[in-house]
């Protein structure tokens, strides 16, 4: 196992490969305001990048041998390929070389608190709802997002207490390399299956996280959701359920109600017997859910109930989740990051329900694996727009494959009834768009790579 001590400073100097990715680019900023020197590299530039720069870290674009110099350490992303000539030549030091997820877990190891949240669904925005949570408490808590929380101005806030916030995603099995204080775990669904073999190994991947937490530690399951049952007799430390009308659980839902943008008051049943109320300023039934495991997870780490009260109501969302980004022609113009079927019928239900205007969405598909493996499930996923466009698969960290294409998941839309077309680049489907819209819409561009800048691109 590797072990990482903050405070003997083992070693001086740290190189990231892949530097610009949300978590990676949030330790590196970490570890910089704790006296490293933190130097990285990535393939392009990204705000990311700038705020780091803006810190007085070195950044390199483009991963070249030729960036490995002096440093002591190197920590690399998932997304790099075993193959890229900057990894070798790391490895070819001789010095330690570790992937990100190995890092983040030693890294919490240093911290007597640590709240990892998982989940196939809801790991960015729970996490967030418990930044908020914290930033509006007096816990000095260290966070690490995935994504731009304006409350810490980006994904990242260094503190100085015993508490460390962080997202635990399973891609690669990396949960097995987490030992958190308190674990959360919001559901449990088919993705990556670029990695896993199917559900079951999934699921027994999250057995394998469940093992590693000890007997002081606590597990936040929601059992509404019926993959998570087979973590509950793996739990050496205390097992707290949450569920919404789930009499079973330690915590759930009384009594909701909604107002006319679907923001929602309810009130939860807790662990002792009382009853809590809660009101929150985002929309959607999958929000409730988020907001109770947020709500458990700081008050089963003594955050004071009115400070979860207070700052579960303040919370407003990360950037690129159901954001509104502005007007085109009359027109809202939202973005999200939903990219798996059950994130895209999710939101485009909670934006039906609450709103009259018709729903275009611009679909830009991530990784080949994932829409070839999920394609019937995609095609099931928007039948609440009344147009679904799709633009070319974002590869991210794949090889191009030739056996899927954009087209597919066009032509399965079509015959499901749903209007649907291939538009394959973001200047396209912005002169459609815009020759198309009206007051009547709402243009909903949605995916985890880079959808949003459609949606700045037609407001601008």
């Amino acid at each position: 196992m590797f072990n990482f001590n903050l405070e003997e400073k083992k070693y001086k100097k740290i190189h990231f490969i892949g530097i610009g990715g949300v978590s990676m680019s949030g330790i590196a900023l970490l570890l910089k305001i704790k006296g490293y020197d933190i130097s990285g590299s990535d393939r392009d530039n990204s705000d990311y990048l700038k705020t780091l720069r803006e810190n007085n870290i070195k950044i390199f674009i483009g991963q070249k041998k030729e960036n490995i110099t002096n440093q002591d350490l190197f920590i690399y992303t998932d997304a790099i390929p075993q193959y890229n000539e900057e990894l070798i030549a790391a490895k070819n030091t001789g010095k330690e070389v570790i992937s990100r997820g190995v890092f983040l877990g030693a890294l919490m190891r240093n911290y007597k608190r640590s709240i990892a949240i998982s989940g196939s669904h809801g790991k960015s925005t729970t996490t967030s709802m418990i930044a908020k949570i914290l930033v509006n408490s007096d816990n000095d808590a260290s966070i690490l997002l995935g994504g731009i929380l304006d409350e810490i101005e980006g994904n990242v806030k260094i503190g100085n207490s015993d508490i460390l916030l962080s997202e635990a995603c399973e891609f690669k099995g990396n949960i097995l390399n987490y030992y958190p204080s308190t674990v959360v775990i919001l559901n449990i669904d088919e993705d990556h299956l670029d990695y896993y073999k199917d559900l079951n190994h999934i699921v027994e991947t999250f057995i394998g996280y469940m093992k590693n937490l000890d007997e002081n530690s606590k597990a936040i399951i929601n059992i509404d959701d019926e993959n998570t049952h087979r973590l509950l007799e793996h739990v050496k430390g205390q097992v707290i359920t949450f569920g919404l009308h789930n009499k079973s659980a330690d915590y759930y839902l009384e009594h909701v109600e909604y107002n006319e943008i679907g923001h929602s008051k309810f009130k939860l049943n807790m662990k002792d017997g009382s009853i809590e109320e809660f009101e929150l300023n985002v929309s959607g039934i999958h929000n409730i859910y988020n907001a109770i495991a947020a709500i458990i997870a700081s008050y089963e780490n003594n955050v004071k109930l009115s400070d979860v009260k207070d700052g579960i109501k303040k919370y407003k969302s990360l950037h690129r989740r159901m954001e509104t980004i502005g007007t085109y022609n009359g027109a809202i113009i939202m973005t999200d990051y939903g990219h798996h079927p059950v994130e895209i019928q999710t939101t485009l239900k909670t934006i039906d329900a609450f709103s009259e205007k018709n729903i275009i969405t611009v679909f830009q598909p991530h990784t080949f694996s994932r829409t070839k493996a999920l394609l019937d499930e995609f095609a099931d996923s928007f039948y609440n727009s009344k147009e679904v466009i799709v633009t070319d698969i974002f590869p991210a960290r794949e090889e191009f494959d030739p056996t899927i294409h954009s087209k597919d998941l066009v032509e399965k839309l079509l015959k499901n009834g749903v209007n649907a077309k291939y538009i394959p680049d973001f200047e396209s489907a912005k002169e459609y768009l815009q020759s198309e819209i009206t007051d009547n819409d709402l243009v909903l561009t949605t995916g985890c790579g880079n959808p949003h800048v459609l949606a700045k691109m037609l407001v601008k």
